[in-house]
């Protein structure tokens, strides 16, 4: 991670911000999409020379009071705002150490007593650290890949799998970018983002808008070959004992079309597991 990330994130923020939404008048033609360097410069209360030169990365050490001023005018939400901070060196970054791959064994009790939740534990990497049986039959066994980047950009199936495969992998990345920002360092973070910029062009162009989002409550559509189709409404919490992992969990509307094929799922897992 180098100041460029920061000249990066912000033109990649102003690019996509548009003058009537931050209140501005447009006029004249304009040569690039969103904000000029001068509107945001004026947004934020900074010169204009001061804002190029944090674009330019040769202004090193922006002050919390700007970064807290380019946040608003950017319109940055609360990820946003925390991954500008992080970039320009105004908040704390995890060591260079990988994260921890052990998972509690009480957060494992706990996942395996929701034989109708499916539920997983990652890394920011996005590695699958544990997860339930049930999580086990909806991704199809970790066939092509326990890594979720992997799953949503080299599995060939899945465009198929994921209904709104865009939506998925424009948040995936996202995440993965938080992630990033937090520990540039982390090796296996790194090895990720090497493959996945060598092994897809999608991911490629989803990691050069610059976004930087956590994933919250969302719903996701999948297509399964066993059960079909299952509408999964998941959330995502922060394991406070191993920081740098996250637990997903899915649930299904009740008495929902997809909570019948989770239940049929939840049963075809079971089967499974008594057999092996």
């Amino acid at each position: 991670m180098t100041r460029s990330d920061l000249g990066a994130y912000l033109r990649a923020r102003r690019a996509q911000i548009t003058p009537g939404e931050a209140d501005l008048p447009s006029v004249g033609h304009r040569r690039v999409p969103g904000l000029r360097r001068e509107e945001v410069a004026l947004l934020a209360g900074v010169s204009v020379d001061y804002y190029i030169r944090l674009e330019q990365g040769r202004e090193r050490t922006p002050s919390a009071q700007v970064i807290d001023a380019l946040a608003a005018a950017l319109r940055l939400d609360e990820d946003g705002r925390e991954h500008l901070f992080r970039l320009a060196g105004l908040s704390p970054r995890a060591g260079t150490a990988a994260v921890d791959e052990h998972v509690d064994p009480s957060l494992l009790q706990l996942m395996d007593a929701w034989p109708n939740n499916p539920a997983i534990v990652y890394n920011r990497a996005y590695d699958v650290l544990a997860s339930n049986a049930i999580a086990d039959a909806l991704f199809h066994d970790w066939a092509h890949s326990r890594n979720l980047m992997h799953v949503v950009f080299t599995d060939p199936s899945a465009r198929a799998f994921y209904r709104d495969w865009h939506d998925v992998a424009r948040n995936s990345v996202a995440g993965f970018r938080l992630g990033y920002g937090k520990a540039p360092h982390d090796p296996r973070v790194r090895q990720m983002l090497t493959e996945l910029l060598d092994q897809s062009p999608e991911f490629a162009e989803l990691w050069a808008h610059h976004d930087a989002r956590g994933k919250a409550l969302d719903r996701k559509r999948f297509d399964h070959r066993d059960v079909g189709e299952l509408t999964l409404t998941m959330q995502t919490f922060d394991v406070r004992s191993s920081p740098g992992q996250e637990l997903v969990v899915y649930h299904a509307e009740p008495a929902s079309a997809s909570s019948q094929a989770l239940a049929l799922l939840g049963s075809l897992a079971a089967t499974s597991r008594q057999k092996t």
